[in-house]
Order: C-alpha cells, then sequence, then structure tokens
C-alpha cells in the first residue's frame, strides 16, 4: 500500500488602509503632517506586506513539512499494517504512526474504530467533519488550519490505499494534528519587531520634512516679508533670486513687478508735484492782477448807486464774483503750502472759548450761533489756523445746515491724554453716508439739496473743510463727521490739550486729505 498526496494552500492575510485625515495650519504644518502620513502609510504598508509574506511563509513551509512527514510516516507503517484491524491493533498503528512524527497526535480511524495516540487528547473541533468527508472520500493527503481553545492547530488528513494497480481506498484512514503555537510566536515577534521600527521612521520623517519645510519655505518667508514691505510703503523692497525653480520664477516676478511700481510711482509723484507747482504758480501769479481786480471792482460797487441798474447789477456780480476768486486763491495757495510742507505753527497758551466767541464775532454770527462753551479751556495752539477750522466750519453749517446752530466746547480724556473738542452741529437735512466718507476731499461738494439756496457769493470753494482738517492735523488733532443727535451734520474738532512746555509739531504731514461740503 501506499499513500496519494494532493496538496492544497490556505489563505492570505490582508491590512486595512488609513485614510489621511485633512489638517488645517500654516504651510510648514501641512507639509510635515504631509510626510509624516506618507511615512507612516508607507511603513504601515510595508509592514503588514511583510507580516503578510512572512507568516504565509512560515505557514506554507509548516504545511510541506508536516504533508510530507505524515505521507512518509503512514506510508512506513502502514506496509505491514493487516487489514482490517480490531481496536488494539489500530492503537497500536496509531502509536507507531506518532512515535515517528515527534508531538504530534495522530488519529486513526476505520470504518465505525477510532484510535488516539494521546489517550488524553481531545480531538473533538480539531479534526472537522468538512475534513474527514475530504479525506473520506480519497482525495488524497489535506490540511486544515483551525483555531481550538484560542490557539491554531495544522491538522493533516490521508486516506490509506491499496498498493495495487486500481488504488483502491482500503478505508483507514489518518489524521495527524500539530502545534502551530510556535509558528505564531515567530510570526508575532517579527510583526513587533517591525512594529517597533516604525516610531523611529516617523520621526526621521518628521526631521526630514522639518528640513524639507525650512529649505522651501524660507524663500516663501522672504517673499512675504518682501510684500508686507511693498504694502507698507517700501518701494525698495526685493528678494534675492537664487536657482532656476518655480520660487526663483516667483521671485524674480515680484522683483519686475516692484520694480515697476516703483517707476510707476516715481513718475504720478513727479507729475503730482507738477501739478502742486503749477497751482501754487498759478495762484501766486492771480494774486497782483486779482489786487488791481479787486480795487476796481471796489470803487464800482462804491458808486453803485450812480450807475444805471443793468450797470450797478453789473459792478455787484463783478465785485462778488471778484472776492470769490480772490477767496479760491487764497485756499489755492494755502493747500499748496500744505502740500509743500511750508507751514509753520504759531503756537502759544490760548483760551479756546475766548477763541471761539472772537471767531463768531468777528464774522457776525453771534445772533445766529448757539454757544456752550465750557470755561478755562486752555491748550497750546495756533489761534489764526484755530480761526479758520471755526470758521470754515460754522460757515458750512450756516450755508448747508438749518438753525439752530450749536457750538460746544468741552473737554475729555483719551488713550492719548486729555482733549479738548470743538462740535459744530446743524439741524438741517444732514449728510448720507457716502457723502460724509467724502466730505474731507479737496474740491468735494455734497448734492445741491443740502444748500438752502444760499447765494452766489456764499457758494464754497470746495477746500474750506480740507483746509480745516489739515489745520487740526497740525495740531495733532483731527476732525470726525457724523449725524447729529438732532438730525444734522456734526462736525467735531478734536485737539490735544498740551501745556505750554510741550512740544508742538511745526510741520504739516505730507500726505494730506482734504474735502469740503
Amino acid at each position: 500500500m501506499s499513500p496519494r498526496t494532493r496538496g492544497s494552500a490556505g489563505g492570505g492575510d490582508g491590512a486595512p488602509r488609513r485614510r489621511p485625515r485633512r489638517f488645517g495650519g500654516g504651510l510648514r504644518t501641512r507639509l510635515v503632517v504631509t510626510f509624516v502620513l506618507v511615512a507612516l502609510v508607507s511603513a504601515v504598508t510595508a509592514t503588514a506586506l511583510a507580516y503578510r509574506d512572512a507568516r504565509t511563509a512560515v505557514l506554507r513551509r509548516t504545511q510541506d513539512a508536516a504533508v510530507n512527514d505524515v505521507r512518509t510516516r503512514v506510508t512506513s507503517v502502514a506496509a505491514d499494517f493487516d487489514l482490517p484491524p480490531d481496536q488494539r491493533s489500530l492503537a497500536r498503528f496509531a502509536a507507531r504512526v506518532s512515535d515517528g512524527l515527534g508531538a504530534r497526535i495522530v488519529v486513526v480511524r476505520h470504518r465505525d474504530l477510532t484510535a488516539v495516540s494521546d489517550a488524553y487528547a481531545t480531538v473533538e473541533g480539531r479534526v472537522t467533519p468538512e475534513l474527514r468527508a475530504a479525506v473520506r472520500a480519497g482525495h488524497g493527503a489535506l490540511f486544515q488550519r483551525v483555531e481550538w481553545r484560542g490557539e491554531p492547530y495544522l491538522v493533516v488528513g490521508m486516506p490509506v490505499t491499496y498498493a495495487d494497480g486500481d488504488r483502491r481506498v482500503s478505508g483507514l484512514e489518518v489524521f495527524v494534528i500539530t502545534d502551530l503555537r510556535a509558528e505564531r510566536d515567530d510570526t508575532t515577534a517579527l510583526l513587533r519587531s517591525v512594529q517597533a521600527g516604525l516610531l523611529p521612521v516617523v520621526v526621521l520623517a518628521a526631521l526630514l520634512a522639518l528640513l524639507a519645510a525650512g529649505t522651501v519655505l524660507r524663500p516663501v518667508r522672504k517673499l512675504g516679508r518682501a510684500t508686507r514691505g511693498l504694502a507698507a510703503g517700501d518701494l525698495g523692497s526685493r528678494v534675492s533670486v537664487r536657482g532656476r525653480d518655480e520660487l526663483a520664477d516667483l521671485a524674480r516676478t515680484f522683483n519686475e513687478t516692484a520694480d515697476a511700481l516703483q517707476a510707476s510711482d516715481a513718475r504720478l509723484r513727479e507729475q503730482e508735484a507738477k501739478a502742486r507747482r503749477f497751482v501754487a504758480d498759478v495762484s501766486h501769479e492771480l494774486r497782483t492782477p486779482l489786487a488791481a481786480m479787486t480795487m476796481v471792482a471796489t470803487v464800482l460797487e462804491e458808486d453803485a448807486d450812480q450807475l444805471p441798474p443793468d450797470a450797478a447789477r453789473a459792478a455787484r456780480t463783478m465785485g462778488a464774483e471778484t472776492a470769490r476768486l480772490a477767496r479760491l486763491v487764497e485756499d489755492l495757495m494755502e493747500i499748496s503750502r500744505f502740500d509743500a510742507q511750508a507751514v509753520r505753527l504759531n503756537a502759544a497758551e490760548t483760551d479756546l472759548a475766548e477763541t471761539v466767541r472772537a471767531s463768531l464775532a468777528l464774522r457776525g454770527w453771534t445772533d445766529r450761533v448757539e454757544t456752550r462753551l465750557d470755561e478755562g479751556v486752555r491748550a497750546v495752539v495756533d489761534r489764526r489756523r484755530i480761526d479758520v477750522i471755526v470758521a470754515n466750519l460754522v460757515g458750512n453749517a450756516l450755508r448747508h445746515g438749518a438753525p439752530p446752530v450749536l457750538v460746544t466746547l468741552a473737554t475729555g480724556t483719551g488713550p492719548e491724554g486729555p482733549w479738548a473738542t470743538v462740535e459744530v452741529a446743524d439741524h438741517g437735512p444732514g449728510l448720507p453716508p457716502e457723502v460724509r466718507e467724502r466730505v474731507f476731499d479737496r474740491f468735494y461738494k455734497a448734492d445741491a439739496s443740502r444748500t438752502r439756496g444760499a447765494a452766489d457769493d456764499e457758494r464754497g470753494s470746495g477746500l474750506g473743510t480740507a483746509i480745516a482738517l489739515e489745520n487740526a492735523r497740525l495740531h495733532g488733532g483731527t476732525i470726525e463727521v457724523a449725524e447729529g443727535p438732532g438730525g444734522g451734520a456734526a462736525f467735531t474738532l478734536r485737539l490735544p490739550l498740551r501745556r505750554a512746555e510741550q512740544p508742538v509739531e511745526t510741520e504739516a504731514e505730507t500726505e494730506t486729505e482734504g474735502e469740503s461740503r
């Protein structure tokens, strides 16, 4: 008798894949996280593949060795075995097969008889009905891996056949149970050793990511600083160009853009300077002929009563328009001095309430304006320029607002120290938000609906509030416009309350933004 062999292999194992999560943060953080995730996924994948291949190799080697050992041993013992057996001979057969296979448990079946090489061993649950049916069908040497009481086992089963020509099944079936705990421990130890190497791999990946991020982000940070400098007004901000990669192209493009912007800014500044010089020159040249025209217009107005009606009307119109032109020229001259930074303060400690009252009295507005002035408010200011501010604000309120016009002087304290505020409020139609945003622009005039039928000689030049704001800034203050508490518009002049020994700015600011209603 000789056995026929037929083998089959078990299935492999797989490892679940992890879906990478999305992280926020800066570019450095995202680069490091991406590097670490790639390294971790690669390490886990390699570990899973190595574990699967090692486990498969170990189990396959054990399975092949077990099948060969069982086949060889059964062939040797079965040569001297007589059929049909009894219980005693079947037990001796099982013992002889087990003696040649070490500590493996051997189960021998022949029809209704069963013998086990270890009388104390439990074979139920380890030799499955499926394996028994396959062996009984004469399919040759087969094996099956099973879990019994949480431990792995390999069960090899084979039928014993007659050695004649047709190789008939003798009815004798042999099952050998092999303990796989040693192989499981070996593969587990391999898995743990590979897992122990994951942490160094991740740390190394993080370090490499930091180095790579530093290399990549260093020019990006430089470009960011240069961009912020450019946005802050440093048109000479540039970045060094190194290499031929995309970052070098970006740096080169930035430098070209900055060059173009600087050249454009230089042209605009030159044109603006020319325009300001032109206005200043024209205004200066107009003063002499305007003085003569004003003198002539004054004479004609004085003698208008002796002139025919049409000539008298023309004389008065010429006088009013000449006066408007003279005021416009003076305003342009004043703006030109601010633009040229040629304005100086003649500052002295001044009683603000007295200054406001004097400004109103000088223009005959005392009876037309209500005042609420705190007494004893003193500040180091240029009295003439404070008079210009008050005159412009109150004049606008009288021309464009509605009575009562209220002028309030008060004091307060802010983060910068004590302040004095002069508020001019009217009860007219007020200013819409879009007008309030532009009310200090030069030559800007509000909608005609705000004007209460002002006479032609009362029409502003569009420079009044612009000059007022420049004078306020010259003192370190500002002018704000808002909707009045009772409707209308409210302009508020804020001035720092300096003592006589404190320094005062004596030059106009470089950038000016003036507006007029």
